[in-house]
């Protein structure tokens, strides 16, 4: 958090962003809206990266998207031309997911899945049996044939990411296990994103919308994974020596990226190439309300490429 400025949003000047960034050793980036907008890389984005990388900054990849590998935002990196990482340096909703499930389910317990190829790749990575991706059909035509479709006696979860397969009889299957195990049985969402911006003002469902669907059948509540759920950021933190007082999270939404940092302790970084703008965030500041105050950043750039001049040697 910016010592004596907090939660202004103050736009980020190369004099002070070359202090900002001198304090900090860590940097976490939100993908789509801050370094690419669909396969396009944001102009100037790769660029930044590169220098804070040559100034021995760590660099790591935070992203709500459940619908993508590890490895296929490492590959994505590449291709757009920013500096090369690791699999490892990527923290998705799916692999974090996949690593709750593998830490909280019991030997040998499976999970009924509502979600994409992805998803189930990095729970098969972990080596969580499940079952449930791809499509479904009722299994009869009426109620009492789809209260009576078969149950894994092993499923002991249900995980909720994106799944363009969702319908209703994957959403019945979910609130039978979920009444079958009770209180035994998690219920896990990989994110409570409601709407997926797309170029041109265009947007889509997000997978919010299917864990609230199967939350309302289930009457509970499902423990969520990523932003602005501080779990996301602890995985980081397990997985590496990570300083909150020494790291910035950049992101484009307020009620996931920035709502993140600010409840973890980091600085953060709002940049305006992605789905948020200035007046949003005026209507905040000027909010009584404190958990609307505490969606608004530390400072503000258009785009990251403004840390340019503070980055030149």
């Amino acid at each position: 958090m910016a010592e004596g400025s907090a939660r202004r949003c103050l736009r980020l000047e190369p004099a002070a962003a070359r202090q900002v960034l001198g304090a900090a050793d860590t940097l976490l980036f939100d993908c789509d809206g801050v370094l690419w907008r669909g396969d396009a890389a944001v102009a100037g984005a790769p660029a930044v990266l590169s220098r804070l990388q040559a100034r021995a900054k760590r660099l790591y990849y935070v992203t709500n998207n459940s619908s993508r590998t590890r490895d296929a935002y490492a590959e994505k990196l590449r291709r757009l031309g920013f500096p090369p990482a690791e699999p490892r340096q990527v923290f998705g909703s799916a692999y974090c997911a996949a690593r709750y499930l593998s830490q909280a389910l019991p030997p040998g317990a499976a999970a009924y899945v509502l979600g994409s190829p992805a998803l189930s790749a990095e729970l098969r990575a972990v080596g969580v049996p499940h079952l449930g991706p791809g499509p479904a059909a009722l299994p009869g035509p009426g109620p009492a044939d789809w209260s009576r479709a078969p149950l894994d006696p092993a499923v002991r979860a249900v995980l909720v990411g994106f799944d363009e397969h969702f319908c209703y009889a994957k959403l019945c299957q979910a609130l039978r296990y979920l009444q079958r195990g009770g209180p035994d049985c998690l219920l896990v969402g990989t994110n409570r994103d409601h709407r997926l911006p797309l170029e041109g003002g265009a947007a889509i469902p997000g997978t919010g919308c299917l864990v609230k669907a199967v939350e309302m059948a289930a009457e509970r509540e499902a423990f969520i994974i990523g932003k602005p759920s501080r779990y996301i950021f602890d995985c980081m933190a397990s997985e590496f020596k990570i300083e909150p007082a020494r790291t910035i999270m950049v992101g484009d939404r307020l009620d996931t990226d920035i709502l993140m940092g600010n409840n973890c302790g980091l600085t953060t970084l709002l940049t305006l190439t992605g789905v948020t703008t200035l007046e949003e965030v005026k209507g905040h500041q000027e909010s009584d309300c404190p958990s609307r105050r505490n969606l608004v950043p530390d400072y503000y750039v258009d785009s990251i490429a403004d840390l340019l001049p503070a980055l030149e040697d």
